[in-house]
């Protein structure tokens, strides 16, 4: 069985009008097994991130439980004093959750 070397899955993220994430739809692991989904508004998943918890983009593979289906990791940058959430190696200025499902 692979190890699983990351903390949380990214799911969904909802955009305010500014484009700025407004919150992200999450699961969130818990020792050997998975939250249900978990809505984090902004601040609270840039917390996670500066705490050094890693989370990937992916999707909860149907009857499957735990496993999920899994693509680029998520990245927080300082672009000029404030935070940025991209994800992959983007360097983007803004929030750039390219390839994540926008509710």
């Amino acid at each position: 069985m692979a190890r699983i070397n990351y903390d949380g899955v990214l799911e969904t993220a909802h955009f305010k009008p500014d484009g700025q994430i407004d919150w992200v739809r999450v699961y969130q692991r818990r020792g050997p097994v998975f939250s249900d989904r978990i809505l984090l508004k902004r601040a609270e998943f840039i917390g996670q991130l500066k705490a050094g918890k890693r989370y990937v983009v992916g999707e909860r593979i149907h009857n499957m439980g735990g496993k999920f289906n899994v693509s680029q990791p998520v990245h927080l940058l300082d672009k000029n004093g404030s935070q940025v959430i991209a994800v992959g190696s983007s360097q983007a200025g803004a929030d750039d959750l390219t390839g994540v499902p926008i509710i």
